[in-house]
């Protein structure tokens, strides 16, 4: 989630919806200026028993970032405490129990992007070997309740955590026992990003699928493969979803950010401090009545902070962002910008993943959403069959953009290989949730400690 450090003096007042509708517009960019910027969070935990270290404790989440900046990162504090970093590769903040992310730098190519990941994960290994701490590279916290879990000292995360309850049964799950994986990618018009808008949100399910890695809650299997999925099902309502209004004629930038002036605020950042705003109106701050801010307007950048509270599973700002990816290893982090950017970075395939999906219902999309949690590519498919049936294919489309790219590394290899684990998963049949079950159930006879030595980095 967002790290603020400043509120910017200049940024300008909006006057009109048209400023709102332009600051998607402002994002468009020609094709050879599209970036892939890549996120990845994972669980910290201290290797001698497993706990989940606080921010302040020795050896903790502190220490970590002040470990890091040997690395030339620079330290970011709130209320005089440090808790993010900036550098070259990007930024690393903390989810709100101390769930450790790289917001990526954009990127030209996917080889630019695992090499940041393993520079990433090389820093954070050698750092934890220091301070004995290890990573977990899962989708929810395998083993711990949430009362086990320690509080980010962030602004807003204290008025999430208070709203959250207020609107749906597991909002707090998803903020302080899971771990993601996403990328971020760019358009080129409008309609480039309804094109990719609408083929992102009917094939969220299968990213979903591939990368489930979450089949343990508190110590024993919860009965779904991804969890974490679940969890989105009832955070809340009114900025989670599918947004069925996407695939209606005449979407575009005006009803997007309709939608946004329709999902409730959390917060104002005015001075360093975050105002709780938690269920007020974007609209009643268009015309100066917001009740905390009374008489005052917002600015553009207060518009950018509202879109980071909306979490469907495809997310637009000034690019879209693709979120329905459980947390997993360093080989499934390259994997998932891989897969995305091979079905929406080529026209071609961007066209036959289209036409894939295209004649799918608003309740086709929503079922299948709906059943992945659990069955992953076992869901049942729209038309018959199930969503196993068409992985193979979905992965030809994206191997197809790939190559039709032609970003080559030094040593000639085209940015296809990248996808090869989620061969191997199309290919055995099993997601990684069902191999740790296996696992669990064979091997590791019910010892769910195991997974520590498993999923770690």
């Amino acid at each position: 989630m967002t790290t603020k450090t400043e509120s910017p003096k200049d940024s300008p007042i909006i006057e009109s919806r048209d400023q709102l509708i332009a600051s998607f517009a402002r994002g468009e960019k020609p094709r050879d200026r599209w970036r892939i910027g890549t996120e990845h969070e994972k669980f910290v935990y201290r290797t001698g028993d497993h706990g989940a270290p606080s921010w302040g404790e020795p050896g903790g989440i502190r220490a970590l970032l002040m470990e890091l900046q040997q690395y030339g990162w620079q330290p970011v504090e709130e209320g005089g405490n440090i808790i993010a970093l900036n550098g070259a590769d990007g930024s690393v903040s903390l989810e709100p129990a101390g769930q450790f992310e790289l917001s990526g730098a954009p990127l030209d190519n996917l080889h630019q992007t695992c090499a940041e990941t393993g520079r990433h994960l090389e820093q954070v290994k050698a750092a934890g070997e220091k301070l004995g701490i290890g990573f977990l590279g899962l989708g929810m916290w395998p083993d711990k309740r949430r009362d086990e879990l320690p509080i980010m000292p962030k602004g807003r995360y204290a008025i999430m955590l208070r709203h959250m309850p207020r609107v749906g049964s597991m909002g707090l799950d998803m903020m302080l026992r899971t771990c993601t994986i996403q990328v971020n990618l760019d358009y080129a018009s409008e309609a480039d990003m309804v094109k990719k808008f609408r083929v992102g949100l009917a094939l969220q399910p299968m990213a979903t699928a591939l990368f489930a890695n979450s089949p343990f809650t508190e110590g024993k299997p919860n009965g779904f493969l991804s969890y974490r999925s679940h969890i989105w099902s009832d955070t809340d309502p009114a900025r989670t979803g599918m947004l069925p209004f996407v695939f209606e004629d005449g979407f575009g930038y005006e009803r997007y950010a309709d939608y946004m002036l329709d999902v409730p605020m959390y917060f104002i950042y005015r001075e360093g401090r975050y105002i709780d705003a938690a269920g007020l109106s974007f609209r009643d701050f268009l015309r100066g009545e917001l009740s905390v801010l009374p008489g005052e307007k917002p600015t553009l950048d207060d518009w950018n902070d509202h879109l980071s509270t909306a979490f469907p599973e495809v997310r637009l700002k000034t690019f879209l962002e693709m979120r329905g990816a459980d947390g997993g290893p360093w080989n499934k982090i390259c994997a998932l910008p891989a897969f995305w950017v091979g079905l929406l970075y080529d026209d071609q395939a961007l066209d036959a993943a289209w036409d894939l999906v295209k004649d799918w219902s608003l309740e086709d999309r929503q079922t299948l959403r709906d059943a992945v949690p659990k069955l992953a590519l076992d869901a049942p498919l729209p038309g018959g069959g199930r969503l196993g049936d068409i992985a193979g294919q979905v992965l030809d489309i994206a191997h197809a953009g790939l190559t039709a790219r032609a970003r080559s590394n030094a040593m000639g290899d085209n940015e296809t290989g990248f996808l090869d684990p989620l061969r191997e998963v199309v290919r055995s049949g099993k997601v990684p949730a069902q191999v740790l079950l296996d696992r669990y159930n064979g091997v590791w006879a019910g010892d769910l400690s195991r997974v520590y030595d498993e999923a770690s980095f």
